[in-house]
C-alpha cells in the first residue's frame, strides 16, 4: 500500500469528500484545505488535518502566496485542486508550483481551451466531433442577422462556466438579441447553438490522461434525474457502457493534448442517435463517487500518475451502479409534477445498487454533519444566493468579479449539468 502526503482543495465540495475517502483508503496522509477549517471533507476519518486558506476566488494572489508557503514548508508529494477556479489557478501557476510538488494538471493554454467553450467547440469541430450547430457571433448585427434566418428555439450560453447557469433558451429573434446582449455585457461573445430536442440520453465521459495525452482511465454514466428539473446538476445517475461516447471524448481530449482528469458531457440527439458535445468539465466532477463505486478509482489513479509518471489503463467497470445526491434528489421529487411516476422511484432508498454521494456507513460523520453544516452555511447570504439563483446567474470570466445579474431560467435538454 502506498504511503505519501497529499494536499487537496475545496473541502466543502462532495467531490473533495469522495477524493479524500479514496486517497485515505490508499493509506495516504491527506490534508484538506478550505476557506474555513470545518468542512464536509475535513470531517472524514480519512482527513489527517484541515487548514484554512485565503479565498482562491476573491483573493487569488493571497491564495497562491499561501499555497506556495504551505507547499514549501510541508513537502507534499502531490497537490490536487478540485473546483474549476482552483484548477485554473493551479494551471496558471503550474511551472512555479511544480518546483515544490507534483501538480497533475494541464498547462494553462490547454486548460483554457477546455475552459472556454468557444475554444472547445472550435477544437471539436476541427476534430470532427459531433456538436450542435454552433454560431460564433462577434457583433450585435451578427445576432440580428442570425435571428432573421435561424430556426428556433436556440440556446445562448456563456463561454466560461460549467453546468446550467445562465444557459438560456430563446424562441424568437427578439429574445435571441436580448439574451445575447445581456450575457455579452458580463461575458463577451456568448455562443449560440442549435437546440437538441428531448428524448436522448445525457452522458458523461470521465477520463484520466497521462502527459503524452494517452487515456489511462475511462468511465461513462448517464443522468437519470437532475435539479432543477430539465436542466441542472444530476441528482441520480447510473454507470453505463457507451463506447461511441467514450471514443468521441478520447478524440477530443487528445486533440487538446489533455493531461490529468476531466469529464466530457454529451447529449444524444434523438433525431439521429448521435452523441453531441455539450461541454468539457476540466476538473473533478460532481458524480466522482459513482465512478469510484463502479471500479474506476480516479483520485487514486491520479495520485499514482502524478507520482510515478504513468499508470496501467483502467477501462473496465461495473455497469448498472447508481449514484445519488439524496437532498438534491428530494428537491427534484418536490418540484417534478410527475414525482409519483419516477422510474426508479424516489422511495427506493434501500436499493443495493445505489451509492450515496455523501453518506458512507464506513465514514458516517460527514453524512451526519451535513444538515448542521448546511444550516451553518445557509445563514450566509452568498450561499443562499448561490443555491436559489444557480440557474439564473451568469458566471463571471476569471479576470472579473462574479455577476449577480439574473437571466432567463429555461429548461433545455442540452443544458450541461455536472459542474459541481
Amino acid at each position: 500500500m502506498p504511503t505519501g502526503r497529499v494536499f487537496i482543495t475545496n473541502g466543502t465540495a462532495r467531490t473533495c469528500l469522495a477524493a479524500v475517502r479514496s486517497l485515505g483508503r490508499q493509506g495516504l496522509d491527506v490534508t484538506v484545505g478550505e476557506e474555513r477549517r470545518i468542512s464536509l471533507a475535513a470531517l472524514s476519518r480519512h482527513c489527517h488535518r484541515a487548514v484554512a486558506y485565503p479565498s482562491p476566488e476573491r483573493d487569488s494572489d493571497r491564495f497562491i502566496a499561501w499555497l506556495r508557503k504551505r507547499l514549501h514548508r510541508e513537502q507534499y508529494d502531490v497537490a490536487m485542486p478540485v473546483d474549476q477556479h482552483t484548477f485554473h489557478l493551479f494551471a496558471r501557476h503550474r511551472d512555479e508550483l511544480e518546483t515544490l510538488t507534483k501538480i497533475p494538471v494541464a498547462e494553462l493554454s490547454v486548460f483554457e481551451d477546455a475552459h472556454d467553450k468557444a475554444k472547445t467547440f472550435r477544437a471539436a469541430l476541427a476534430a470532427k466531433i459531433p456538436c450542435p450547430e454552433t454560431h460564433f457571433l462577434e457583433t450585435r448585427q451578427d445576432v440580428v442577422a442570425l435571428g432573421r434566418r435561424a430556426r428556433f428555439p436556440l440556446i445562448v450560453k456563456p463561454r466560461i462556466g460549467s453546468g446550467s447557469r445562465a444557459v438560456t433558451r430563446v424562441s424568437n429573434a427578439d429574445e435571441l438579441t436580448a439574451a445575447w446582449t445581456r450575457i455579452h455585457q458580463k461575458q463577451p461573445f456568448p455562443l449560440v447553438q442549435e437546440y437538441i430536442p428531448p428524448g436522448g440520453e445525457a452522458l458523461g465521459v470521465s477520463a484520466l490522461f497521462n502527459r503524452d495525452a494517452v487515456p489511462r482511465a475511462l468511465f461513462v454514466h448517464k443522468r437519470l434525474r437532475e435539479y432543477p428539473v430539465g436542466g441542472g446538476p444530476s441528482t441520480l445517475r447510473e454507470s453505463v457502457i457507451r463506447p461511441e461516447a467514450a471514443e468521441l471524448a478520447v478524440r477530443l481530449l487528445q486533440a487538446l493534448r489533455w493531461y490529468g482528469v476531466a469529464m466530457v458531457e454529451f447529449k444524444v440527439d434523438p433525431r439521429d442517435g448521435v452523441p453531441k458535445l455539450m461541454e468539457i468539465n476540466p476538473k473533478l466532477w460532481g458524480s466522482l463517487n459513482l465512478a469510484i463505486a463502479s471500479g474506476v478509482d480516479f483520485p487514486a489513479l491520479w495520485y499514482r500518475l502524478a507520482v510515478d509518471g504513468d499508470v496501467a489503463p483502467v477501462f473496465n467497470y461495473r455497469a448498472g451502479v447508481r449514484g445519488r445526491l439524496l437532498l438534491a434528489d428530494a428537491l427534484h421529487f418536490l418540484t417534478n409534477p410527475d414525482r409519483f411516476r419516477l422510474r426508479p422511484s424516489f422511495f427506493r432508498l434501500g436499493d443495493p445498487r445505489t451509492r450515496g454521494d455523501i453518506w458512507d456507513p464506513s465514514d458516517p460523520i460527514p453524512g451526519l454533519a451535513l444538515g448542521p453544516l448546511l444550516l451553518l452555511e445557509g445563514w450566509r447570504p452568498s450561499v443562499v444566493k448561490h443555491v436559489f439563483r444557480r440557474s439564473h446567474t451568469i458566471p463571471a470570466a476569471p479576470e472579473s468579479r462574479r455577476s449577480t445579474v439574473r437571466d432567463i431560467n429555461a429548461s433545455t435538454s442540452n443544458q450541461p449539468g455536472e459542474g459541481r
